[in-house]
């Protein structure tokens, strides 16, 4: 998600207007990697609890808590879709669940749009930890809160150390269809060389046996400008109505 959220002011610390000691870089955790963990669990509740404990990279320092997936069907088996976006947004790090805010419901409503039953999806992330920035960063190497925080792209080593637990959820829910949401998700699952910008809407065969699509992730469509954010909404809704159609012919 690409959302910005105000923190807790802080009160004056002591000392205010004194040079900042530089913080030392964290120390390597010493913890099992995702793929070790995720190796163990035998169902989507056993996976989610053991990704709470995650600590495969060092984003969960400064996240509050791991966001899994979830979908309405899944304890029924009836998981149909899964859609995946980049990572959890400021909103869903809070809540810990995936697509609680603004992209989120714009996502239910671009579903609904395309006649999608949402009861049938489930929505996870490529990286289950929110990544972000304070934004009015005082010194360098400076990791004090700021007003906001704003969300900063996961790196190919953060994507990779956390695929495991993506692997597994696709492995548990064996999906019709999967929906890439976005650059990192698609690029993450279909290679480097996938471009949702030429290649949004088509539907390919891919990793795992699945067949996958790709579209553009919802808050891009937020982002859009006054002048051309219908257009992207509809975008997403065309895209999103080729799913459909798949599904329907299944």
């Amino acid at each position: 998600m690409t959302q910005d959220s105000l923190l807790p002011d802080d009160p004056e610390p002591e000392g205010a207007g004194m040079p900042l000691a530089l913080e030392p870089e964290p120390e390597p955790d010493d913890s099992p990697p995702a793929r070790v963990l995720a190796e163990g669990a035998r169902s989507l509740g056993d996976l989610r609890a053991t990704a709470a404990g995650c600590r495969a990279c060092h984003l969960w320092r400064d996240a509050t808590q791991t966001v899994f997936g979830e979908g309405p069907a899944e304890e029924r088996g009836a998981v149909r879709m899964v859609l995946i976006g980049e990572q959890p947004g400021d909103s869903e790090d809070v809540e810990g669940r995936p697509f609680v805010g603004p992209a989120g419901a714009l996502l239910d409503r671009a579903l609904v749009d395309a006649g999608i039953d949402r009861a049938q999806t489930y929505v996870t992330n490529t990286v289950k930890h929110f990544k972000w920035t304070p934004k009015d960063v005082r010194g360098p190497g400076f990791r004090g809160t700021g007003k906001r925080r704003i969300h900063a792209k996961p790196n190919a080593e953060e994507i990779s150390a956390c695929r495991p637990w993506l692997d597994a959820e696709l492995a548990l829910l064996r999906p019709e269809l999967v929906v890439c949401l976005g650059a990192t998700a698609a690029q993450a699952l279909l290679g480097k060389a996938f471009r949702v910008t030429r290649q949004r809407g088509e539907v390919l065969d891919g990793p795992g046996g699945y067949r996958y699509t790709a579209t553009v992730h919802p808050s891009s469509v937020l982002r859009a400008d006054d002048a051309t954010r219908a257009a992207a909404y509809d975008g997403l809704v065309a895209d999103l109505r080729v799913a459909a159609q798949v599904l329907a012919a299944a």
